[in-house]
């Protein structure tokens, strides 16, 4: 399916590689696997790769992070290239690492991560759950029952090299919500974490790969 967000075609299956990794993959090494893909795909030599994947406990900071908002750092820390500030990664979380040539999308960014954040809210309508994005904060949000406030369930950090996509998305399906609290997520203060499985959802991860 040719997707639409924004004027901004974000991909068509005939056009890009799909892979899923089952076991998971250590952060470090799937850094260096995209370093090496993107320089394939802006010298042509490899196809556009979705990469679904699932990595062991870390937290990892991007290129706005605050110090301060690490709280505890009981698992691995890395500082990472990708735009954003700090998150986590680990068991039970979607990520999906998408490698693009924006070259033939328009070359604009902000329309790219726009186009991240609609295909994650299509994908969580499918699964019956209502997403939101907001001009004001990058991601995916889910108003709380109460409607007192909201929690995402949905971060994005992407990095660009010359015009070719890589980083991405992390879907929380199932994963320990307790984990987040060794840092500020994406250094928003008074906004909470939520996932599939918090939202009543017990959702297996092939399943939701497929929406």
């Amino acid at each position: 399916m040719l997707r639409q967000d924004l004027g901004f075609r974000l991909w068509s299956p005939h056009e890009v590689t799909w892979e899923t990794s089952r076991q998971l993959v250590d952060y470090h090494d799937a850094l260096r696997a995209m370093d090496l893909h993107v320089a394939q795909i802006r010298l042509g030599r490899s196809p556009e790769r979705v990469w679904l994947l699932e990595h062991p406990p870390i937290y990892t900071a991007g290129t706005s992070a605050d110090n301060a908002d690490l709280l505890d750092a009981r698992f691995p820390v890395h500082r990472s290239g990708r735009g954003g500030q700090f998150t986590y990664h680990g068991p039970g979380q979607r990520v999906a690492y998408v490698m693009l040539d924006l070259r033939q999308r328009g070359s604009d960014v902000r329309a790219y991560v726009a186009g991240l954040e609609r295909w994650m809210v299509g994908a969580l309508a499918l699964l019956g759950v209502r997403g939101e994005a907001r001009e004001d904060r990058v991601g995916v949000w889910v108003k709380r029952p109460d409607q007192a406030g909201e929690d995402k369930i949905a971060a994005i950090g992407v990095r660009v090299r010359h015009w070719v996509s890589f980083h991405g998305i992390s879907l929380n399906v199932n994963p320990d919500l307790s984990h987040f609290s060794g840092i500020v997520p994406c250094g928003l203060h008074g906004y909470g974490v939520t996932s599939l499985a918090d939202q009543g959802l017990q959702v297996a991860m092939a399943d939701v790969d497929r929406r």
